[in-house]
């Protein structure tokens, strides 16, 4: 399998707004997509406490290689998060601390990797932002092939170059760009609405009394 580029055009957004991004959890989002567009359960971040949020490249990986990775590391630009489906597989590592410095001197603002890491405690004493499935000590081969910015799905989400990648210690959502005004504008009403339900609750409303749960019938009088 060579390795292939597509050719992507996407629109660039601002740094307000990517800032404003920061603000947004990804469980926030999600819910505003009608609790879709999120990774699944087993990509976390390597560090807690990490917070990402930053346009999508996008690259496709034969399992246990990483040889396009390291193409599309020379071509990301500052700011952007790298998102690698390696198919899931666990057993071995398509990134290193090798690959983080290298990620770092570009600016690159993370990495999302459906697949494993190494040299975890050195990603972590680094503070970079790095989501994975697993990580493993055994490393990758090169040269298997793959493809850099095309549409792909990272653990059971669709990605395209240009989408807005979300993490935190929940784990990754994914905006489509062309939703993003909207689910931007809809995420901080939610904010909004939530801290609203809070000051209620503070003041003994209880949680079943503001979501209209009725309260349960009484069996075996």
């Amino acid at each position: 399998m060579p390795l292939q580029r597509h050719a992507t055009d996407f629109e660039n957004l601002a740094p307000e707004t990517l800032a404003a991004w920061r603000e947004i959890p990804p469980a926030i989002v999600s819910d505003c997509m009608n609790r879709t567009h999120f990774m699944a359960a087993a990509i976390k971040p390597l560090k807690p406490g990490t917070v990402l949020a930053g346009q999508a490249r996008t690259v496709t990986s034969m399992v246990g290689d990483n040889g396009i990775s390291h193409a599309a590391l020379a071509l990301v630009n500052k700011g952007e998060v790298l998102v690698i489906d390696a198919g899931g597989y666990q057993d071995v590592a398509v990134w290193g601390s090798i690959m983080t410095h290298a990620a770092m001197a570009r600016g690159i603002a993370g990495v999302v990797i459906d697949g494993a890491v190494r040299d975890a405690a050195e990603i972590r004493k680094l503070g970079f932002a790095c989501y994975a499935r697993a990580n493993v000590p055994s490393g990758p081969h090169k040269g298997f092939g793959g493809i850099i910015d095309g549409p792909i799905s990272c653990a059971g989400c669709p990605v395209k170059p240009g989408d807005i990648v979300i993490g935190d210690d929940d784990g990754i959502a994914v905006v489509p760009l062309e939703w993003a005004d909207d689910m931007l504008a809809a995420s901080k009403e939610k904010l909004a609405q939530e801290r609203d339900t809070l000051k209620q609750i503070a003041e003994g409303k209880t949680t079943a009394e503001l979501l209209g749960i009725d309260e349960p019938e009484m069996i075996g009088d």
